[in-house]
């Protein structure tokens, strides 16, 4: 679905990414670790199109997509939930989900009625301000507007942080479902190594701006990675 070709992402005169390659599997999750500030989230906004690249290449369902201003990435089916969420805080959960499908031409009429079957919580607050939601329900709206427009790929960065275990749970619930059918994947920033080793089909781990690690679960060693985690 998506391969990721000796990428390089500068801000001023600090290089964040150096030569990063990464493939993301059609229908599979893969999942990207590494301690807070070593550019996992440049990574994303790199894919995103939200920060340019200096060398390298992007490559998206077989087009080149290293050039692409955000909205045609969007438009081609790269949906994002940003770490923080990126909510609408001042619109309601309704208008947070219509938002999600400004990138669609012509949305399927039953789009915002599947996510309110997939998180029966967003349909019960649904004229609600978005501002006042918990910090777990903020994300579940946050996955829902991205999920709205039935993306190829999908963007998670750090889905399950200060997020309550009932709402983890949940999250990772629908992380197997949506592996389950096929039809989507998914590129996961998280910290929680063993989340990430349930969920993940491959992992892959970053240090200071560089892979250093990749495989299945299966065969990455635990403590190694803890190393990388650690602070």
């Amino acid at each position: 679905m998506m391969t990721i070709e000796h990428l390089n992402v500068s801000y001023g005169e600090s290089r964040i990414l150096n030569d990063v390659s990464l493939e993301i599997p059609s229908g599979q999750v893969v999942c990207l670790m590494g301690r807070n500030g070593v550019g996992k989230t440049t990574l994303l906004k790199s894919i995103m199109g939200l920060l340019r690249s200096t060398s390298g290449s992007i490559t998206f369902d077989g087009k080149d997509i290293t050039k692409a201003p955000p909205h045609k990435r969007a438009k081609a089916g790269i949906g994002y939930v940003p770490q923080g969420r990126g909510i609408f805080p001042y619109l309601s959960v309704y208008d947070n989900l219509m938002m999600g499908l400004e990138a669609l031409d012509n949305p399927k009429d039953n789009a915002i009625e599947e996510m309110y079957t997939q998180f029966p919580i967003i349909k019960s607050m649904s004229k609600r301000t978005a501002g006042t939601l918990s910090g777990g329900q903020q994300q579940q709206l946050a996955i829902a507007r991205a999920l709205v427009r039935r993306p190829k790929l999908l963007l998670l960065d750090e889905p399950t942080e200060g997020i309550q275990p009932s709402i983890v749970a949940e999250i990772e619930e629908l992380i197997f479902s949506l592996q389950k059918q096929g039809n989507m994947s998914i590129l996961l920033v998280e910290q929680f190594l063993d989340f990430a080793l349930r969920i993940a089909n491959e992992c892959y781990v970053m240090e200071k701006g560089s892979i250093v690690m990749k495989g299945e679960p299966s065969t990455l060693n635990e403590s190694v990675i803890k190393e990388y985690l650690a602070v």
